[in-house]
């Protein structure tokens, strides 16, 4: 009982610190938008990522460690990974530049961090509207491939509990079709310090792996994706049991 009240004030700390942070950079980051180039803007993005997961250490105890930062996309790619916290979605876009997440529509219209991200163009889709989104994640997708970024791509669609991994879509294999560019695939264990819908985050070490380029070939979305798929619930399944 004591141990689970000492996790929630630690945690309780971090919140007041995440959200106060967050109102800060963003309202700097909203002001300075239209004189910062591309590069600055990720760099203030990355000032904020960083600062969310060196609080998370210090006031929650959560580390990490990422495996094969070699193979982070040198052109543009299309990365999937497997989904269990906010975490990831905080690391991918302090690691990857230039890149453009995938989220939902209406996460653009949380004040502060929303509007930030709506400046930075992501591909926002509606989900209430599944064959829109689709169509809309290829053309978007397409677009922002050609202007020279990569996209993060959650293929699971929502976040999964630790330990397990949902069955993937084929969105993002088709969408690197449609774009003709390779697959990074990239499988971690954050739900095991930050578990999905948890107000408690526990301290440990995040493992990240970070997989070779997966050239497309004469592989459709349905082949594409159970291969993506297959590697990441292999690699889900070896961090689980070092993390047991």
């Amino acid at each position: 009982m004591l141990a689970r009240l000492f996790l929630g004030l630690r945690s309780s700390g971090f919140y007041v610190g995440y959200y106060s942070g967050t109102v800060f950079i963003s309202t700097f980051f909203i002001l300075l938008f239209p004189v910062l180039s591309p590069k600055g803007r990720h760099v203030v993005a990355s000032i904020w990522c960083g600062f969310v997961l060196e609080w998370l250490r210090l006031c929650c105890g959560v580390r990490y460690v990422v495996h094969g930062l070699e193979n982070l996309p040198k052109t543009p790619a299309i990365i999937l990974a497997n989904h269990q916290s906010s975490w990831e979605t905080i690391l991918f876009y302090k690691l990857v530049f230039p890149v453009s997440p995938i989220l939902k529509k209406e996460l653009t219209q949380i004040p502060f961090w929303g509007w930030s991200m709506r400046l930075l163009e992501p591909i926002a889709i509606d989900r209430s509207k599944p064959r829109e989104a689709g169509r809309s994640l290829l053309i978007q997708g397409v677009d922002r491939i050609q202007n020279g970024n990569s996209v993060i791509v959650f293929p699971e669609g929502s976040r999964s509990n630790y330990g397990s991994v949902k069955r993937f879509s084929r969105g993002g294999a088709k969408l690197a079709i449609a774009a003709n560019t390779g697959i990074i695939p990239i499988a971690h264990n954050a739900g095991y310090c930050w578990p999905a819908g948890k107000f408690i985050k526990r301290p440990g070490i995040v493992t990240v792996v970070i997989g070779q380029r997966m050239e497309l070939g004469e592989r459709g979305a349905s082949e594409l994706t159970a291969d993506v798929e297959a590697w990441i619930r292999t690699k889900v399944a070896l961090l689980n049991k070092r993390s047991s």
